[in-house]
């Protein structure tokens, strides 16, 4: 653990404030669900990850979908990229998402480009590998997004087919079950 030399006051109410530098450094943003850690006389806060809780699931879960549709399959939390299968994968997996995809999941809305149609194929993570066509799913639950499943060729002309869009929004639909 890293001293950042901030010193806080509780309030009457038990309220601390978490310095802006330090929730934008953690993307920590209004309304996000923190986890409370104690150990003897420490205090520890962790943003909290449903998502996380099944990692293994998560890994799992992208394998199958690498395997029925050829592209690399990714799973993300709100943050991170959590897992991935596929050609590709190393360069992802645990990789903070890239502003453009942090905007996608706030949306709440699927996403699907492809560059052979002359869309705009945003990078899931910063510095990660440049994709040609992609579809981007939100796992909404709750109404809250929790993360993603993202499917991606590298393949020049490539278009991502109705059918991988169906598999893509079907493996999101099955992960959100597991929250409710």
């Amino acid at each position: 653990m890293k001293a950042t030399g901030i010193v806080r006051r509780i309030d009457e109410l038990g309220r601390v404030v978490i310095p802006k530098e330090i929730r934008r450094t953690l993307r920590i943003r209004e309304g996000d669900p923190l986890e409370l850690f104690t150990d003897r006389d420490e205090l520890m806060l962790k943003k909290y990850s449903p998502i996380a809780s099944v990692e293994r699931f998560a890994e799992g879960t992208a394998k199958s979908l690498n395997e029925q549709s050829g592209f690399l399959a990714v799973i993300t939390d709100t943050d991170a990229v959590l897992a991935a299968a596929g050609q590709g994968k190393k360069g992802l997996v645990g990789k903070t998402l890239s502003d453009e995809m942090t905007d996608i999941l706030a949306s709440r809305r699927s996403y699907l480009a492809s560059r052979a149609d002359g869309g705009d194929v945003l990078p899931v993570a910063k510095d990660a590998l440049e994709a040609t066509a992609e579809i981007v799913v939100p796992i909404v639950s709750g109404g809250d997004c929790l993360g993603a499943v993202i499917l991606l060729s590298q393949e020049e002309g490539a278009i991502m087919e109705s059918s991988s869009v169906k598999l893509a929004r079907l493996t999101a639909d099955i992960i959100a079950n597991q929250f409710e």
